[in-house]
């Protein structure tokens, strides 16, 4: 289910999406300060092509530059990436069949949020960590 869930979000949200964050990156990396955001920008383009199967989850050793990166990031690039997701949720809604497609948009914003301090993992791994 998540691969055809993934195939029908490439076709639909997908391309567009990755097509902003690429375009974020390459903005970013125009400076040598950005570079870290746009960095950023390109490891969530991963997440955004094939996004069922996988989740964000937060990374123990983020600290306090995590915190200043993820404003930086939301300043410079991350509200109109958040507005991307946004519309294209919007837009998946109008069909039944899309509606599967605007929640995963939705869960995608705070992932767009907050990048830093994050790691992407699938789901079907399993947990790491005493038991």
């Amino acid at each position: 289910m998540k691969t055809l869930l993934n195939i029908i979000w490439l076709v639909f949200a997908g391309i567009w999406l990755a097509l902003l964050y690429a375009l974020a990156g390459l903005i970013m990396c125009i400076t040598i300060i950005g570079i870290p955001l746009g960095v950023a920008a390109f490891r969530m383009t991963n997440m955004v092509v094939w996004p069922f199967g996988r989740t964000a989850v937060r990374r123990g050793d983020a600290g306090a530059g995590s915190a200043i990166a993820n404003v930086l990031w939301f300043v410079l690039c991350g509200w109109w990436l958040i507005l991307g997701h946004l519309i294209t949720a919007i837009l998946s809604a109008i069909t039944i069949i899309g509606i599967p497609l605007a929640i995963g948009n939705l869960k995608l914003i705070p992932i767009t949020l907050t990048p830093y301090g994050r790691e992407i993992v699938s789901t079907d791994r399993p947990p790491v960590g005493p038991a």
